[in-house]
């Protein structure tokens, strides 16, 4: 390989398609087994690297030279071969205050949490540190290496203000995990999380559930990558580069999630945003009929609403942890707390709010067959089609003017 990421699992990295966008070298990814990572480093058959977990720390010693900030952090990401003489650099370090810039949060005189140990720890806390911040702790769960533990963190450490997470909890695949219970730090203002696979973990969601200012590791991961090309091939770059690499791979790869009453539109709406996008319609509504093998007002009569809520739910995770999908949900898939949290994990959801005389009944739809039907169905659900929308569109308009309005709100409008 020429330049690429090493790290023992890379099935998560969305790296090569950010280098793709400020580079033309070919980026590559090489899961090394940790046993095999002395012969990789010793054979220096690269020109330059990034480094990932575990190895931030282990591939010091292989190290000629090392940056003075990579030195007094003591974890590598970045590693340029001179002619055989291996340089190593933190650029994790630049990618984690960019991050922190975008949230516009403000550290000084802050209690931070920082959880974890390995190397992104130690990036976090030396940027704590240049921000300012007060009491600083990293957390573990047996808080070995001068942590604390997590139940030492939730009695003696709620008032913290700032949590940054850096271990891998809540990555793809194990989407459903969490590092800590944020409801414990009444006094929190924001939260970072360096895991950028989903796009938004259950971390970043418990935040901005309740009004924190919260974002995982995409721009991060845009940023460093951005600083690392630079030091690939020793070249100054303009930090409007960074904001392009994130806007290109977030809308790559985030699916457009499309939700509201039945009738207002999701379907029809989805299909010209298709063709727009050059992206394949998922409907979950279809996605259920197949599996059923029979009309939803059937299953509804047979199985009653809870079956279908199940099946319904079965296929939203189905697609949850995927990316760069376009979806149109039923108009009840919303209604489970559940789903609005996997479809958020890597989507945006869209409201399409067409207003109650525009909206139609029709048989097919088992709980809005008639005008009084359809009516309850929007008053009962008006408000949480709001509250789960990240982007709510007026859908009162033709289908060519929603589609518009949608491509706009996604900055999508002229690609």
């Amino acid at each position: 390989m020429q330049y690429g990421l090493i790290g023992e699992h890379l099935g998560h990295s969305y790296s090569p398609e950010i280098h793709a966008q400020i580079a033309d070298y070919e980026y590559e990814l090489k899961e090394i087994p940790k046993e095999e990572l002395d012969s990789f480093m010793r054979a220096k058959d690269f020109k330059a690297i990034n480094v990932t977990i575990p190895y931030k720390q282990d591939v010091i010693p292989y190290l000629d030279e090392i940056s003075d900030q990579a030195a007094a952090i003591g974890a590598v990401n970045t590693i340029v071969n001179k002619d055989g003489h291996l340089w190593g650099g933190n650029t994790d370090f630049a990618g984690m205050s960019a991050l922190i810039r975008k949230l516009g949060l403000d550290l000084t005189g802050c209690k931070v949490l920082i959880l974890g140990t390995g190397g992104t720890s130690r990036t976090a806390m030396a940027v704590a540190k240049s921000l300012k911040a007060g009491e600083i702790f990293r957390v573990s769960r047996r808080g070995n290496d001068g942590a604390i533990t997590y139940e030492d963190a939730y009695s003696d450490h709620a008032d913290a203000q700032i949590i940054i997470n850096t271990t891998p909890a809540g990555m793809y695949p194990n989407a459903d995990g969490r590092s800590i219970d944020i409801s414990r730090f009444p006094e929190l203002k924001g939260v970072v999380d360096a895991v950028y696979n989903p796009i938004r973990t259950n971390l970043v969601l418990d935040a901005q559930e309740r009004g924190i200012p919260a974002e995982g590791g995409l721009y991060m991961l845009s940023a460093q990558a951005v600083y690392a090309c630079g030091a690939f091939l020793s070249r100054e770059m303009d930090d409007a580069v960074i904001d392009r690499a994130y806007k290109n791979v977030l809308n790559a790869k985030r699916n457009i999630i499309l939700t509201g009453m039945p009738s207002c539109g999701k379907t029809t709406i989805g299909k010209n945003l298709a063709k727009c996008l050059g992206r394949e319609l998922t409907d979950t509504d279809r996605m259920v009929i197949s599996k059923i093998n029979m009309p939803i007002a059937d299953y509804f009569a047979a199985k009653g609403e809870n079956a279908f809520r199940d099946r319904e739910s079965e296929a939203i995770k189905s697609i949850a942890l995927r990316d760069g999908m376009l979806v149109a949900t039923g108009g009840g898939a919303v209604l489970r707390k559940e789903n609005v949290r996997d479809l958020k994990r890597n989507g945006v959801v869209i409201f399409l709010d067409r207003p109650l005389d525009k909206l139609i009944s029709t048989d097919d739809r088992p709980l809005s067959s008639s005008r009084e039907a359809l009516e309850k169905r929007f008053n009962e659900r008006y408000d949480i089609y709001k509250s789960c929308a990240d982007i709510t569109i007026d859908a009162s308009g033709s289908i060519k003017q929603v589609t518009e309005k949608v491509l706009e709100a996604l900055g999508l409008k002229d690609r």
